[in-house]
């Protein structure tokens, strides 16, 4: 039996300021984009050509959900990316002055950063050393 990652689901405020901020900060790109009859919008985002997994942006409709947006997982990470260079990760972060939560720690097999979204998720980036 296969299982795959489909989609995160982080709740945002609005759309397209949550999209700006993925695909200036970390080069996310669009998987999906559409509206339905209804008026829902789903806009799923990824980050690599070849996988399809990635986070979808849900907007928080009414006061509750409003109250949970950048606190979904209640102070504790929402997810973990992992790249390539943390290096160029950790330049981009800090030319869009982005919060980092934990500056980069480097270990014997990996290294990590923690930093905020634009609505306070905190989110992990891992290298992993080959």
């Amino acid at each position: 039996m296969k299982i795959s990652l489909g989609r995160m689901v982080i709740l945002v405020e609005d759309y397209d300021e949550a999209l700006l901020f993925y695909k200036n900060v970390l080069n996310a790109r669009v998987l999906h984009d559409d509206i339905t009859p209804h008026g829902q919008r789903y806009l799923h985002i990824g980050f690599d050509e070849a996988d399809t997994s990635g986070i979808w942006f849900l907007k928080a409709e009414n006061p509750r959900e409003q109250s949970r947006v950048g606190k979904q997982t209640d102070g504790q990470p929402a997810f973990v990316l992992y790249t390539e260079s943390l290096d160029v990760v950790y330049k981009r972060l800090l030319e869009h002055a982005v919060q980092i939560v934990k500056e980069p720690v480097v270990m014997a097999d990996y290294q990590f950063l923690h930093f905020r979204d634009l609505y306070g998720n905190e989110i992990i980036v891992v290298q992993m050393k080959s």
